[in-house]
Formats: C-alpha cells, structure tokens, sequence
C-alpha cells in the first residue's frame, strides 16, 4: 500500500517520477504528489486524486529544474485523502515519502510538540519527518537521525527522504515495507518495487532491513550501523518491460487472466523430471514430507482461498490434515504448532504484512516454514525456511487472478509430492495429475477464454444486481469463495458464497423473487447434490446461472436460468477452468458497470501495513 519513488541523476527528475508514479499507482491512488531539490531549496506539490490530477496542478506550478526528487501515491491509512495528507510531508529541513504505519505515531507527536513541532496533517507520516528532522538538528548527519528515528518507530515503513541542505541525495532506510534501489545510465532510483524502474533497466537492489540507502548522480551506497558501507547483492528481473503493460487489452486485470495458461505451464513445468514433481532445485528438503503430520497454509484474502484449494489436494492425494488460516488472526489465536507440523504461507507480493507476521511468528515457535510467492528476494521468501516461486511475472491488477490460478497450481504439484512421499498416491496417478497441471489445465482455460464475449453476454444479464449468491459443493464450494470475492471488490456488488448443502441452515431465508444466485458444478459426484439445491433456490424465485461441466449438463438437467457449459474434463482441468470463468464473469460485471476494473475503491494491490 502506497507506492514511492525517487530519482538523482543528470536529466530532469520530474518526467521520471510521473513516470514511475504511474507504474505504481496501483499501490495506492487516493493522493500523488512530488518533491524536488534543486536551488537550494525543496520545492513541493501534491493533490488529492490521481496522477492526472497531480499533474494539471504541475503544470500549473512555476517549479525550477531540478535533478532530484520524491514521489508518492497513496493508499490512505491515517487522515482522508486530501491535499493535505498527500505526500511528501516537510518538517525543519526533512522531507519524506513514506509506505507503511507508524503505530506510535500519536505519543510521538506529543513527545515533538513539547520540542516545538506543530502539525498540519493527519498523517503519521508528518510525524516521521518531525522525528528525522528532530534528531538532524542535533547530529547533523543524515544516517545518524534516520537509525535514530527508526529506533523510536514503532510499526512499519519504507522511508525516502531529502535532506534541504545535502542536494543531489536522496536517503531510504525500511521495516516490513519494500523497497528496491537501482543505478541506471540516467542516474538512481528508490521505489517500492521493480515495476517503477524495469523500463530504466533490469537489474536492482533489495536492501536488507535497518540498512542504509543513500543515493545519488554517481550511483547507489548502502551503509550499517556504524557508518561502514554495507554489501547488497545484485538481482535481475526476469521479464521484458512489456510484461507489465496492457499490450491492447482494455484492462491489466483482462491481460491478465488471459495469461493464465501460459503462467501455470511456466510454474509447473520446471517443477518436473520424468512426470513427477521436483521441488529440489528451489526447495531442497521437500522430498522428506512424510514426516510433517499437520499443515497450515496461513494467507490474506485471494491468497487464503487458494490455501482453501489447497487443503482439499493435500488432504485428498497426501491424506495429511490441514488448517486453512487468515494471516491477520494466526498469530493473535496462539496457534498450536508443533515439531512435526509446516507453515506454508501464501503471498503474491511476498510483503504482505499479516502474511509476514504469521511467518515470523512459526519461526519464534521453531516451526519448519515453506513459502509460495511470486516476487523473488521478498521479504516472505527471504525469511521462510524455504520458497517455491510461482513465476507468474508481475501482476498489475489489483484484483488478483493469474497469481491465484498458479498458487493453486503449486499447492496441486506439493500435494502430490507430499502423496508420494508417504506413499498415498500410485506413482502412475501421480504422473496423470501432474500431466493434467501441465497441459490438460491450461488447453482447458484456453478454450475458456475463447469465449469471454460469451461471458460478459452472461454478466450483461446480472450487472444491476446488488446482491448475489454463489453455492457449490466440495472443491466448488472452495472456488465460490473466490469468486465472491472478485465480484464484490471490482464490481461492488455485494456477494457471499456458500455450501450449497448449507443453504437450507439459514441463508435460504434472503432468497426471494429475482435474486441471482451462481451455481458450480465441476465435480461429477456431487453433481445431484447442487442441482437439488438449484431447485430449492428456484422454487422460491431466485434466477439461477450454472457454470456445470459439458459431462454435467449432458447427463442432467440442469434447472437453470443461464446455462454456461465449461469444456473442461472432469478434475482439475473442470475446476481450474471455473476458476477462470468466475474472474471472466467478475471483470465483465464491473467493465459494464463503468467502473475502475484494476483499481477499486479503497482497495491497494500490497498491503503492507497491518
């Protein structure tokens, strides 16, 4: 949640911090704004609203050249979004942009005002510049004041920070926010991450925690504690900056569901030798699952509905139980974990705060941890015992789709490792699994995705809805989840899912006449089971559209309003294929609503506050 950046070179700063601000607006795009050091002096401004609207004020400013500066966009945690709590925030002769929360930003504040400070803001943020400003006056160093004031914070942040009187720098420190640093032939840069930078080139910096990043014309310095500099390790991104445009699709959501098949063949295929699956290159001592006796797959939202898939493949091929967990509320329960039990955690971005927590909270507990992300030298993927990276390449929608298809993906491939390691899984159907994930899923999305046009014609039929149900049973049941969930945070229209055997405890009490209820059926031994809820809903008025396997609606009638066939066989091809039908349908929902597709009110792509 919030993007910044920032830029020291010998060409104007102001074009390539509009630039990377737009890169990574889908951070955070409530408020945007910049601050240049040139003349002297730090020049500011900033606007409630997106970057266009920051840019009509630009040009509006009598702003001089300048060769360094800061950006941000925003994703509102303290204060509405206004002019005023936009970023950079100046105090004495410290501005800052700022990702994360300062917890105990209010005692601060009190502490500041007895040395003089006032605020104008609400934002914590103000308060972290009050605080560095606070400890420069008395050292005069940058690095000094900045370990000083992250010695008093309490909570998360990525700093970076200009210093009015040291032009030409720009200083970052981060706890539990990203941050990236990158020398470029234009000069250096500071961000949040790789996507502001990947057009400037390809290689990075991801600066450890409590190190610090001092960067100007000349290049990139990192410093300790004592002063001494500090070795940062370079790392290379693995897709083109073409990877993280539109390409001519009307939405990165729409690019990148339609990258599904080709992100899940690249996550699988690597994971084989002879047919089976093989962790061992990315996560050595996997092959010895037999002796872990539970699992928890802890993660937030999309993430913790594919761990919801996932317990259905590892209990069902590995017969291991497992606990399906919300990142936020793991650690606050004090989770039983013993020796023989693993943590996976799920995270896309790898930064998500909640995720992080829960991971260092199995480590203090001596927990073996294996993390699924898809950002590599994250701050999830550093810290856990081990890491399998789903290779999606970078996902720029809010609302996440290809990334949760391959962390599905990956959850079948352990689960089928895990099977053979204990030996619950012939190896012969083993090797069909691991056949279907590599190509019979894919082909099955891609006659899928065929037929969007066929759809978003479904969802014309549903998008004044403001309220909508979803039911299914066994593996649909978990998929619902899902698709709820997409539908409501682009489209807005207000959605639950349910087991479909549920409805009749208590949820059947809202279906009325015209209430739009989608029905799943994927898995051919339930398939009687969900048509006998379609009935239940239809006979008191609900209108009802099913997304049933070609086998289902072949054998049964199906009593629905809307009919869509998914060519897809039974198994995981069927159910993956429903995935994808449920995020087609979601994204046509909201795109003939008029609405905002990749970025949805309130919402920001990596939450990395608590």
């Amino acid at each position: 949640m919030c993007g910044i950046i920032g830029f020291s070179g010998a060409t104007p700063a102001l074009p390539l911090l509009l630039d990377g601000l737009r890169a990574l607006e889908y951070r955070g795009y409530d408020s945007a704004g910049v601050a240049l050091s040139g003349d002297g002096a730090t020049f500011t401004v900033k606007s409630r609203g997106r970057i266009d609207t920051l840019e009509e004020k630009l040009k509006a400013a009598d702003l001089p050249p300048a060769l360094c500066g800061i950006g941000h966009t925003r994703w509102a945690t303290h204060g509405e979004p206004s002019d005023l709590n936009s970023h950079p925030h100046t105090a004495g002769a410290v501005t800052l942009v700022h990702n994360g929360i300062i917890e105990n930003y209010a005692a601060l504040a009190h502490r500041l005002t007895l040395s003089g400070y006032k605020f104008h803001s609400e934002t914590d943020t103000e308060v972290g510049a009050a605080l560095i400003d606070f400890y420069y006056r008395l050292s005069g160093d940058p690095q000094n004041s900045l370990f000083a004031a992250a010695d008093d914070i309490r909570g998360s942040f990525a700093f970076g920070v200009l210093f009015e009187d040291r032009p030409g720098e720009i200083y970052a420190i981060r706890r539990d926010s990203p941050l990236i640093a990158a020398h470029t032939e234009k000069g250096s840069f500071i961000a949040s991450d790789v996507t502001a930078v990947i057009e400037h080139t390809s290689e990075y910096f991801r600066p450890r925690e409590g190190i610090i990043v001092k960067i100007s014309a000349g290049g990139v310095e990192f410093f300790d504690r004592e002063g001494q500099k500090a070795d940062c390790e370079t790392e290379r991104v693995d897709w083109s900056v073409s990877r993280a445009q539109r390409s001519g699709y009307a939405h990165f959501m729409l690019k990148e569901i339609f990258e599904e098949p080709e992100a899940i063949r690249k996550t699988v295929s690597p994971r084989l030798s002879g047919g089976l699956p093989d962790f061992g290159k990315d996560a050595p001592g996997l092959a010895e699952l037999s002796r872990f006796r539970r699992i928890h797959i802890v993660g937030c939202g999309t993430a913790m509905h594919a761990g919801l898939m996932g317990k259905i493949f590892i209990e069902k091929f590995a017969r291991i139980p497992v606990c399906v967990e919300i990142a936020s509320e793991f650690r606050y329960r004090d989770p039983i974990l013993e020796p023989h039990d693993l943590v996976i955690l799920l995270s896309q971005s790898g930064e998500t705060a909640d995720t992080l927590a829960a991971l260092r909270h199995a480590k203090s507990r001596g927990v073996a941890t294996l993390a699924i992300v898809n950002v590599i030298g994250s701050s999830v993927a550093r810290e856990a015992d081990r890491v399998i990276y789903t290779l999606a390449g970078p996902e720029i929608a809010v609302a996440s789709t290809k990334a949760y298809s391959v962390q599905c993906a990956i959850l079948a491939l352990f689960a089928v490792s895990a099977a053979l390691s204990k030996k619950a899984l012939p190896e012969p159907t083993a090797r069909r699994i691991c056949e279907s994930l590599v190509n019979a899923v894919p082909d099955s999305i891609a006659r899928l995705l065929a037929k969007s046009e066929r759809i978003c014609a479904l969802a014309r039929n549903y998008t004044d809805c403001e309220d909508l149900f979803f039911i299914g049973r066994g593996i649909d049941s978990a998929l619902c989840t899902e698709g709820s969930l997409k539908l409501k945070e682009i489209s807005y229209i207000h959605s639950e899912a349910y087991p479909a055997g549920e409805l009749k405890h208590g949820t059947i009490s809202l279906i009325t006449d015209g209430v739009p209820v989608i029905a799943l059926i994927t898995e051919t031994s339930l398939c009687e089971k969900v048509i006998s809820a379609v009935r239940e809903v239809r006979s008191r008025g609900a209108r009802v559209l099913c997304f049933a396997t070609r086998e289902a609606a072949r054998d049964h009638t199906i009593p629905c309003d809307d009919l869509f066939e998914l060519d897809a066989p039974s198994g995981l091809p069927a159910a993956f294929c429903a995935a994808t039908a449920l995020q087609l349908f979601a994204y046509h929902a909201a795109a003939l609503r008029g609405l905002d597709v990749d970025k949805p009110r309130n919402l920001a792509k990596s939450v990395t506050v608590e």
